[in-house]
């Protein structure tokens, strides 16, 4: 699979992943303490919806065009209210400025104490990136293999945080490569909180991957998706991306109950035909 993020850019994948995201920084902000976010793919850093691959492939439409211009129920609208900060202000077709990734997401949401490490071996993926997130001081961009630069990074001075491993599943293998950073990650820092993404294409395929990260036998890992339906061929012939998942590990407390609530309305909104699925459960049970 290949996933050039600028096609898929405010994705109903992205809204999934965003949305929790900012849900996670909302938690870790409730104690003045600093903390620090740290992105293993970070990407671009913002997203044109309007260029050319966002034209060819416009699943920002199906994706955050349809959650801003809903209006969900006062329960979900506050728990979207970060994420959508974040995202800022939109057409009338609900096409943002500019759609931010998941480091552009963090810049808006983490204080003036806090810290972000931004991993990005791409040279062109890094230029834009340094752009997009312009002179910050809490700042630190890295073209070293992400994988190899969270395991430099860990445990963060701060001992509090967040980690986000999102791949562009470009390479064969990324699961098994996202199974082996956790068991590593664990290893030196056991109770972060880490977010991995995942597309999911073969059902096969992800529970042999769910077996696995069940088999590094952490506690607190929860099991997120959204399955949207069916849809037309892409515009490489590919068939789109339907069903999309996270793993939270060591999620903040209130994030179970926030998921129960929030994930069943984006399956709705975001769902086609007679409506999508979502998933909240456990891979392996808290302590």
């Amino acid at each position: 699979m290949n996933y050039r993020h600028a096609f898929h850019a405010g994705s109903f994948s992205d809204v999934l992943k965003h949305a929790v995201l900012a849900r996670i920084l909302v938690h870790l902000k409730r104690k003045e303490a600093p903390f620090r976010f740290i992105d293993t793919h970070a990407g671009a850093g913002r997203y044109d919806l309007s260029g050319d691959e966002a034209r060819r492939s416009p699943e920002w439409r199906e994706g955050i065009a349809r959650v801003l211009m809903a209006r969900p129920p006062a329960p979900v609208g506050e728990l979207l209210r970060p994420y959508l900060q974040a995202v800022g202000p939109h057409d009338a077709e609900g096409r943002p400025v500019a759609y931010p990734g998941s480091p552009a997401i963090a810049q808006t949401l983490m204080r003036a104490q806090d810290r972000i490490a931004l991993c990005e071996a791409n040279p062109d993926e890094r230029e834009a990136l340094i752009a997009a997130l312009g002179r910050d001081r809490r700042l630190s961009i890295v073209s070293t293999d992400g994988y190899v630069a969270l395991n430099a990074y860990l445990p963060p001075k701060e001992r509090r945080g967040v980690i986000l491993i999102d791949p562009p599943f470009e390479a064969p293998g990324e699961a098994g490569g996202i199974v082996h950073a956790l068991e590593r990650a664990l290893r030196k820092w056991p109770t972060g909180a880490y977010v991995a993404w995942r597309p999911i294409r073969d059902a096969r395929d992800d529970a042999r991957f769910l077996n696995a990260v069940a088999a590094l036998g952490a506690p607190n890992i929860l099991r997120l998706e959204l399955d949207i339906g069916p849809g037309p061929i892409g515009a490489h012939g590919q068939e789109p991306l339907t069903r999309a998942g996270l793993l939270v590990v060591n999620p903040p407390h209130p994030l179970v109950g926030e998921a129960r609530t929030l994930l069943p309305w984006l399956a709705q909104t975001l769902g086609r035909g007679e409506g999508g699925k979502q998933l909240c459960d456990w891979v392996t049970e808290p302590k």
